[in-house]
């Protein structure tokens, strides 16, 4: 028995896979269904998180960082807003819409960083407890897709630098598709890999079929 009464799902993938894209189309699905939906992100989503999310994700040579301290400010970011916005927005009935959850920190600071995965899962458990995803949406594209997407969006703003996680090599993003692959043989239920080469629509499609499921018992 669920323990709140909306519904949670995040977005997860390695960088460039269109979770933000397909967060605010299904956020704009949601709404005109008549349903109370709410778009988040980690690290963020609160004063305390936004305040350490350019932190954590500035570049290494400018401000270091180790794994351990990472993982920590990780999950206080998500502790904040586990127990800020989650909660009670779930306990009243929304849906929420997160870009990343701790699967990400499973795999980024897990075997992407190479830290011990029973510290990493004990440190997910003190900052989420039992708040767990009702779907977690797994955007898959190759890594060169990923590579390509990734420099065109720098090109598209401008950007020069590469934040601590982009500014990783190759090696780092494989570990991390491979952690994802783990996760997703280990809970077919909840992580819901999807094919993001495809086409928005098609993606999105994928992603409501599963979401129309859930939600429409509590109609």
């Amino acid at each position: 028995m669920k323990a709140h009464k909306g519904f949670f799902f995040s977005f997860e993938g390695n960088e460039g896979s269109g979770k933000s894209t397909q967060i605010a189309l299904l956020a704009e699905r949601l709404q005109q269904e008549g349903f109370v939906a709410s778009q988040w992100r980690e690290p963020g989503g609160t004063a305390l998180g936004e305040a350490l999310r350019p932190i954590i994700k500035q570049p290494g040579e400018e401000l270091r960082m180790g794994p351990m301290a990472e993982l920590l400010l990780m999950n206080a970011s998500r502790a904040q807003l586990v127990e800020e916005v989650i909660l009670p927005r779930l306990n009243q009935g929304e849906i929420i819409l997160v870009d990343r959850f701790f699967d990400s920190t499973l795999v980024y600071q897990g075997l992407g960083r190479g830290l011990d995965r029973s510290l990493v899962r004990q440190a997910v458990s003190l900052a989420v407890g039992k708040t767990t995803p009702d779907r977690t949406f797994l955007l898959k594209v190759p890594l060169h897709v990923s590579e390509s997407r990734r420099q065109s969006r720098a090109d598209q703003l401008g950007e020069t630098k590469k934040d601590r996680f982009e500014a990783s090599n190759r090696s780092f993003f494989e570990r991390i598709e491979a952690g994802y692959d783990q996760l997703a043989q280990e809970y077919p239920e909840r992580i819901i890999p999807i094919d993001a080469t495809q086409s928005v629509e098609l993606v999105h499609e994928c992603i409501w079929k599963q979401v129309q499921t859930l939600t429409a018992a509590s109609r």
